[in-house]
């Protein structure tokens, strides 16, 4: 009866993960303030609103893989949002870049 009830909950739990992927990912907490150079080093936003699965409005600032809540009616981070509206993850790029190539196929001679 042990393992079943075991193997019911684990079953019941994967499945909520499945069916709501964002659950664990909500802020719960956000900070009315933001320290100076913290806005220079972010990498990526994401606005979280009040509704669905997350109940707190915030603002999700990453950074160097870490993620920051703050409040969305902190004035620098308003100012900072207009200007960075378009801030999209950067891509780690392996090696060099490659060129694109044009490819130009050569005419065949009609006989």
């Amino acid at each position: 009866l042990v393992p079943f009830i075991s193997m019911l909950f684990l079953t019941l739990l994967l499945l909520f993960l499945a069916l709501f992927p964002g659950a664990f990912n909500c802020c719960t907490k956000i900070s009315e303030e933001i320290p100076k150079g913290i806005l220079r080093r972010v990498e990526m936003f994401e606005i979280q609103k009040a509704d669905g699965l997350c109940h707190l409005e915030a603002v999700i600032l990453y950074i160097e893989g870490r993620k920051f809540c703050v409040s969305p009616r902190i004035r620098k981070v308003k100012k900072w949002m207009k200007k960075n509206k378009h801030r999209t993850p950067r891509k780690k790029t392996h090696g060099r870049k490659q060129r694109r190539t044009k490819i130009i196929k050569k005419k065949e001679k009609k006989q």
